[in-house]
């Protein structure tokens, strides 16, 4: 059997293609998903369910006449903006969910995802929120989440495989800062920050694919598959202009990059140790990927092989690296 990466972090900003990209993934062949791009069959963790369940419980917290509790607004950034590392941190421990095949009995999966939030915060550098509201405002926002968070760790659980043996865990995420800063980015914006915030048995496996688009491109995108009838979807989600500027104006990718002890790589320090994650950019600033969000019988040949091949280019490239930096 084709050797396959352990973990990809697959990175991008907002609308850049990542989901595009996930979505073509799982519609190829096993044997050309090893061959071609050396991924296995996918395990997919992602942040974003948990950025539009944060909103929901805002949403509801403000109609029962509550102070938002992570966003300034339903359409502006977070309030506390160390809460990009708590998504980090419920992203490790859904990684180590799967990796354990934790099957968690709840009664209630609005009030469990309420403790994860408030959990994964305080990691984060964030006192506890949610424990703070009073139980007749904390029990109506469980009931108003239950069928959504009900549904997001039904998802969950079904995706624990009987084996791990060939395959791939891809971890997609969105980082960045305000339009117009300078670099590096400081704490807690940017992916220095955010991949600094992963658990050390990620970092020591993973490498990362980047979908690379400007900034305008992002947004032309953003725009482009923003169905305000789905917002809670992988491919249709919109991202509000504010949050586009002020969290997605640039990111921090190419000055890692450039700035890395080890060419080809992004160094990341976690406590006293360094961690070099291999980089392969999949160049996506001439759309290859919004065909993707169409039902898979319209996906044109000449299409499907743009994507193909550039995504083989770059994870060619990525495996080479991460052959070397593995040494």
């Amino acid at each position: 059997m084709e050797k396959t990466f352990d973990i990809v972090l697959l990175l991008a900003l907002p609308a850049s293609g990542k989901s595009e990209v996930r979505r073509y993934l799982t519609n190829v062949p096993p044997e050309s998903l090893r061959k071609d791009f050396h991924i296995g069959e996918n395990l997919q963790l992602d942040d974003f369910p948990y950025v539009h369940l944060m909103r929901r419980i805002d949403d509801e917290l403000s109609g029962l006449g509550k102070a938002r509790m992570f966003f300034k607004a339903g359409d502006k950034p977070f309030i506390n903006p160390n809460d990009w590392g708590t998504l980090i941190h419920i992203l490790n421990e859904d990684y180590y969910d799967l990796m354990r095949r934790n099957v968690v009995g709840a009664e209630s999966a609005g009030r469990l995802l309420m403790l994860r939030i408030d959990k994964a915060g305080e990691k984060a550098g964030i006192s506890p929120r949610l424990a703070k509201l009073d139980s007749a405002t904390s029990g109506a926002v469980a009931v108003a989440l239950e069928k959504e968070a009900r549904e997001l760790l039904n998802e969950k659980h079904a995706a624990y495989p009987a084996s791990f043996e060939g395959k791939t865990i891809v971890m997609e995420a969105a980082r960045g800062g305000p339009d117009g800063s300078s670099m590096p980015l400081k704490a807690p914006f940017g992916y220095q920050y955010s991949l600094g915030e992963l658990a050390p048995e990620i970092l020591e496996r993973a490498v990362i694919l980047y979908v690379w688009v400007t900034p305008e491109e992002s947004r032309r995108k953003n725009a482009a598959r923003t169905d305000p009838n789905d917002p809670g979807s992988i491919l249709h989600h919109g991202v509000p202009i504010d949050v586009m500027m002020n969290d997605y104006g640039c990111d921090d990718m190419g000055w890692l990059e450039q700035n890395s002890e080890v060419p080809g790589t992004i160094t990341i320090a976690k406590g006293e140790k360094k961690y070099y994650l291999p980089i392969g950019r999949f160049d996506n600033r001439v759309d290859k990927t919004s065909f993707l969000r169409d039902d898979k019988n319209l996906w044109a040949k000449d299409k499907v092989e743009g994507i193909h091949n550039g995504l083989k280019a770059a994870t060619d490239k990525l495996f080479s690296l991460a052959a070397v930096a593995r040494r």
